[in-house]
Parts: C-alpha cells; structure tokens; sequence
C-alpha cells in the first residue's frame, strides 16, 4: 500500500451507520500527562511564543513567519483543549514544539530549508484572511521533483481532504508531515494534504481553508524554469468526511479543478442526518441549498467526476444520489467505483483503480477557456464558472442556471433567474461578438481594462436585458442595496471571510441582554477556537477603526445602549430599537427580554457585512454530531425572546426568523 494511504486513513475517522453517529455525542479518550509535564510544555512554548515575537520585529520575515507559528499554535491547542489522544501526544508536542524552534532560528538567520525541498514532506502555514491565524497544510513531492531541471514538465496537483478524526489537532497533523516519511517511487504528483480547520466538512471557514491553502501552495512555489506545479491539473480528491467536502467543493466550484475524486460522504442533509424534521422552517430549509451537494448536480457537465465506494457502506448513498441525478439528465460525466462487500473503507488495489482514471482527466487536464460553460446554483456564495460570472439573482435560494455557448461571432446564452452577468472574453472568443440573451440579441459593449482583457456586463429588469459598462455597474451596485457575491448571507456566512467581534463598553438597558450578551460571546469564542481552530478576533466599540470598518465584518455585541457602532448606524438599519421595545417588520416585542439578530451590509461600509448580537448560529452541541448538521439556524433575521436557564445563559425561542429579499427587504 503507499504510504500516503495510511496517513489518509490516519486522518479519517471511519464512522459506523449514520444513525448511530446521530444518538450520541463523538467523544474521544483522554491520556492526560502529569502536571509537570504540561508545565515543561507551556514553558518551552512561551520561549517559542518570544522567538516568534522577536521575528515579527522584522518585516522580511512575516511572509514566512505563519511555518513557524503553526508550531506554536499546536502546543499551545493541545494544553488549551486537553487533547491528548493517544500515548504519543506528549512526544509529538515537544517534536512540535523543537520544530518550532529550529525553524524559527533559521529564519532569524535567513535561512529557509523547509522551502527548498530540504525533504519530500513537509507542513506549511498561511495567514488566514478570516481571523488572523497561521493555519497549516502539507505538502508532499514525487522523488524527482526539483527546481533546476528547465526541461521539465508542469506536475499533476493533488487536493486531499482528511476525514473526520474525534482525535485530529494540529499537533497530530504536524507529526503526520513531519518530514520523515517519503512518498512512493511511482508517485507522479504533487499532494496538498489540507488541515481544513479540522471536523467541519470543508463548510464556511473550512471552505476558505482549502481554497487558501491551495493559493498559499502555488504563490509560494519559485517561479523557475524546473518542476512546477501545473494549475490546470488539480485533483480534489477526499474520503468519507474529505468526501462531503469533495462533493460540495467539486460541484460549487467546477472550474478549479480537472477532475474530482469524492469517496463516499453525504450529498444531501436529509436522509443523512438523522432525526431531522422534513421540512425544517422555511428559512432553514433553503438555506440547505448552499451546502447539499445534490443541488449541483448539473455542474457535473463542467467537471468529470470519478467516485469510489465501498458496496456495503452506508456512505455509498452519497455517489448513488448523485449517479441517480445525472441518469435522469442524461449527463454522462460520472464514473462510479464500487467494491463489491467492502464498507467505510478505501484499499490501495482500489485507490490504484481510482488513480489511473484521475490521472486519465488530470492528463488533459481543466479547459481554461471552453466553448460552452453550463452553470448552476442557488446562491451568489457560488456564482463564477470560468469566464461566466452571476453578478445577482431575481431570487435567492431558487435554481439559478446560466448556458452560454461561443458560436463562430456569436455569444449566445440563456438564463433563469438572474439578473446580473459579467462575462469575460478570452483570447479564443470574437473581440467584439454578437451577443443574444434568451433568444434577443443585445448590444455588446466591450470593457477593456489596461490588463488587456475584454468584459461584458448586463443587467435584467422584468426580464429586459441591458448591456452595461464596467462603471454603470458600478453606479448601480452603491446606488441601492442588493444582495450580490459576498454579500448574500445568512448570518453564518459572516464567518467565512475577515470579520472582528465589537464588543459594547457600556451598560445594556436590560440585564437579560447582558446575560445573553456576555453568554453568547464566551460560547463563540470557545467554539471558534475549538471547532474551527482560530482565535476570535475582538476589539472594543471605542476602538473599532477605518481598516476594521473596510477590511472586515463587524459582529456587533450589545445594544445601543451598550453598543457605540451599534447606536450609530441603527438608524440604517431595518429595525427601531429603544428601551421598550423592538419594532421589525410590523411588529413590536418588549426590548426587556427579546433581542434581534441578523445580517445586513455594513451602513459604515456596504462591501462589508454587519451582524447583530450572535456567531454562528448553529449549537455549539450539534458540532459533535454529523458535519451535515452544520446548516444555519437562523437566516438573514431574528427576534428572540431570551429565556435563560441554569445550563445556558444564552437559551433563547424564536420569536420570528427569515431570509430578507434581493434588496434586503423583509419579503
């Protein structure tokens, strides 16, 4: 077997029935060490933690600094969370952080070996956009991979997603990648294990994990005349959890990758996670649609896609869901492995099976510039497939599709609910083509940046479509709220991009909204920390500043009272909220122990989002359970009446919830 196998099964936590992972809790076991032992850890730690800050005195060295602060944040994770998994937990702490420590005195000196393929497997750190944090990801290369050698071709690139492991932290995926192992001599590609902010199904941060990761790798990797990494020829392949992640990302994101390589997994919500109402409300049940893979299923003709399952695992419904699918839609872009009497698991004969049919795409590798681009989705979280782009829709969460096809001078395309599109002309298209839109032909003005690329825009309104410069589209986007790519919600997509957490310094008006306040902040921030594996970034109302305002969302905690930001920009908000009461969307709710959440553009900066009084919105509780339970709670909006209790201080019923309209509007 290679030996990048076992580190994949070392990384998936194979997981019996569904029904059974929905009773109850996951809960790994604990071999805590002796109390001096964590001591000697935090000691040693806090003399990394001053090299490090030693480091960051000097500029040249921050590009690099998150290869070292990766170490740092292990050790420190491990103490922090008592996560001492196995009998080995120890030693790979002090191996962490020793690690740590060579590195860092080798960047104090200018030297770099970990970048200079000192050895085939090796971590790496970023700096997430999203909270600051260095987060790793690791890196192996095949034997004869150099920089020197200026005949050599571009290298296949392997995307893997881990599966869900009760016992991953980051000091167990360090160890993984440690430098020790070496990949098999037969292996002909570059593999980009992703750490994915550990269990979370590559969702909302875990999402930007991976595409973060993957930027980091390329825009890290020297710019020489040898072995080079080749973008056109990315696999993105994972099993189980590292499955649902492949499924989901394959699907949103058709163009990144030249063939997809899912095993087993989930492609809807229900039906896989037990004990769900079906239907869930209305604003929950739609919100599905940014996750269920199923609903994707037509960007199969932009993506081949080769499965693996084994023929008794439960899991095997996730591939047979899609496969039933594209049958009905007559697709045949999907090639389904299956081992007859295996379960949750994946041998190497037939991983090797797999392999040769991913190489097989992965030689022809992803078309940068086809003829014809066939899209769907159901949200503007997802709305680019190579040189099409969906600027906004006429509804969120309905099926949006976009088929644009380049015949000879002619551009046609046909669309359903959408009412903004941006199209990029490359160099194979027509410089000025005849553009026909649902059959009616619309002038086409060309945009010609001083990159020297050529854009379309176009506008609908009561399915009239208009043809737009780059600068009317502009005018129209500040002129009036909408809902447009990044700035769609839910609330929950808030925390998949840079945000900050503004803290009131002042007193709440009501003691409930304090209790609730304080609760849910200290909840957040322990389930950031633990179940998505950053820092939450915070900063008190009387310091928020002009980059937190046009770099970040603001997550605003308190009430007007409290809240500084909050009282000032209340009056663009779609709510009145005073002592007494709360008035949103026609109705009124005492403010003594009802508080409103949502989302909405930042009325400070309308690029960015503002969030009112919550983080995520799913239960720190259902974060034990199936990934797919990780869909939002609430929507755009809330009113909750607080009802606290002795286990939860911040326990709350739904006075009223939803989604706002394309104009962020109560519908």
């Amino acid at each position: 077997m290679r030996w990048l196998l076992p580190l994949l099964f070392t990384l998936c936590f194979i997981v019996s029935p569904l029904s059974a992972q929905d009773k109850k809790k996951e809960k790994a076991k604990v071999d805590p060490p002796t109390e001096d032992v964590i001591k000697e850890i935090q000691a040693k730690t806090k003399i990394l933690a001053a090299k490090i800050a030693e480091l960051r005195k000097e500029p040249r060295n921050h590009a690099l600094l998150p290869d070292v602060e990766i170490y740092l944040r292990g050790a420190e994770s491990i103490v922090r969370f008592n996560e001492f998994y196995t009998k080995d937990s120890v030693k790979w702490t002090f191996d962490s952080i020793e690690r740590g420590m060579q590195r860092a005195e080798q960047l104090a000196k200018g030297q770099t070996p970990w970048t200079q393929l000192a050895t085939r497997n090796v971590v790496r750190g970023y700096r997430s956009k999203i909270d600051g944090t260095a987060q790793p990801y690791a890196v192996t290369y095949p034997l004869p991979y150099h920089y020197k050698d200026e005949k050599a071709k571009p290298y296949r690139v392997d995307v893997v997603l881990h599966g869900r492991n009760a016992t991953l932290t980051e000091v167990a995926f360090l160890n993984s990648h440690n430098g020790s192992r070496k990949p098999a001599a037969d292996q002909d590609w570059i593999q980009i294990d992703i750490f994915g902010r550990g269990n979370n199904a590559y969702r909302w941060a875990g999402e930007t994990d991976v595409l973060e990761a993957v930027e980091a790798f390329f825009a890290g990797e020297p710019k020489t005349a040898g072995h080079r990494p080749d973008p056109r020829r990315v696999v993105l392949r994972g099993f189980s959890m590292g499955g649902a992640g492949t499924w989901h990302l394959g699907l949103h994101h058709p163009d990144k990758w030249c063939v997809m390589g899912p095993g087993a997994g989930f492609t809807t919500t229900h039906g896989y996670a037990g004990g769900l109402p079906n239907p869930l409300p209305d604003y929950q049940e739609k919100c599905l649609r940014i996750y269920d893979a199923i609903d994707y299923v037509e960007n199969a003709r932009m993506i081949p896609i080769v499965a693996y399952s084994g023929g008794d695992d439960p899991q095997k419904k996730a591939a047979d869901n899609i496969e039933g699918k594209l049958k009905d839609l007559k697709i045949d872009a999907m090639t389904h492995l299956v081992a007859p009497g295996l379960g949750h698991t994946f041998p190497s004969e037939w991983f090797k099976q797999a392999n040769a049919l991913w190489s097989k795409h992965a030689e022809k590798g992803h078309d940068d510039s086809p003829k014809k681009v066939q899209f769907v989705t159901y949200t503007t979280k997802f709305n680019k497939c190579d040189w099409v782009e969906i600027l906004g829709l006429e509804e969120h969460y309905k099926k949006a599709t976009v088929n644009a096809e380049i015949n000879g001078n002619d551009l046609r395309i046909t669309t359903t609910n959408v009412r903004a599109l941006h199209l990029t002309l490359t160099k194979t298209m027509p410089a000025v083509p005849r553009v026909f839109i649902n059959n009616k032909e619309e002038p086409a003005v060309v945009v010609l940046p001083k990159d020297g690329s050529r854009h379309l825009y176009y506008r609908s309104q009561g399915g009239t479509w208009t043809a737009l410069t780059q600068g009317e589209w502009l005018k129209e986007q500040s002129a009036k709220l909408q809902k447009l790519h990044g700035l769609q919600g839910p609330i929950d997509d808030a925390f998949a991009s840079g945000f900050v957490c503004v803290i009131g310094s002042g007193d709440t008006w009501h003691p409930a909204t304090k209790k609730y306040v304080d609760a849910k902040v200290e909840a957040f921030k322990k389930d950031w920390a633990r179940h998505w594996r950053g820092e939450l970034p915070t900063t008190g109302d009387y310091a928020v500043n002009p980059n937190d305002i046009k770099d970040r969302h603001l997550i605003l905690f308190g009430d007007p009272s409290s809240n500084l930001t909050l009282a000032q920009i209340l009056p663009k908000l779609p709510l009145k909220w005073t002592k007494d009461e709360i008035e949103f969307a026609g109705q009124k709710y005492k403010s003594a122990d009802h508080v409103p959440v949502m989302i909405f553009p930042n009325p400070l900066n309308p690029k960015k989002y503002v969030v009112l009084n919550t983080g995520h919105t799913i239960p720190s509780e259902d974060y034990a359970k199936t990934n797919a339970m990780l869909f939002p709670r609430l929507g755009d909006y809330a009113v909750l009446r607080l009802t606290p209790n002795a286990k939860n201080a911040a326990a709350f019923e739904i006075a009223t919830a939803g989604l706002f309209n394309e104009s962020w509007q109560v519908k």
